[in-house]
């Protein structure tokens, strides 16, 4: 995600980097990340209920905040929050998510996805 983050902002004012495992991301929600990095936010995220989070949003980048962290647990969204803080950043977090990574949660998603597109 950094070299990521720093190639996007070489030639971008902003950067937002999504789960590709988060169904329910909406194109509002994208929308909502960018008005709150254009809003002079330093950072935005959408919280996943796993205790990550499903989407990143940067003005600028620092490789502490993805330095240490204890990726694939539930607390990588709270040792972010911390990251920020020392950076001294200003953030601002979405609506709370959910991502597919556990077999009960492809169950989740292929129900959402049953009431979305029913069978005829």
């Amino acid at each position: 995600m950094l070299r990521a983050c720093q190639r996007a902002l070489r030639t971008a004012k902003t950067v937002v980097l999504i789960g590709t495992d988060c169904p329910i991301l909406r194109t509002a929600d994208l929308r909502a990340a960018a008005r709150a990095l254009q809003g002079g936010n330093d950072a935005v995220l959408s919280p996943a209920e796993d205790g990550g989070y499903a989407l990143i949003g940067l003005r600028r980048v620092s490789p502490r905040l993805f330095s240490g962290i204890e990726w694939g647990t539930g607390s990588v969204l709270q040792q972010t929050r911390v990251r920020l803080r020392e950076l001294g950043w200003r953030w601002r977090e979405l609506r709370v998510v959910w991502d597919v990574d556990r077999p009960d949660d492809y169950a989740r998603f292929a129900r959402l996805r049953a009431q979305r597109h029913p069978r005829r």
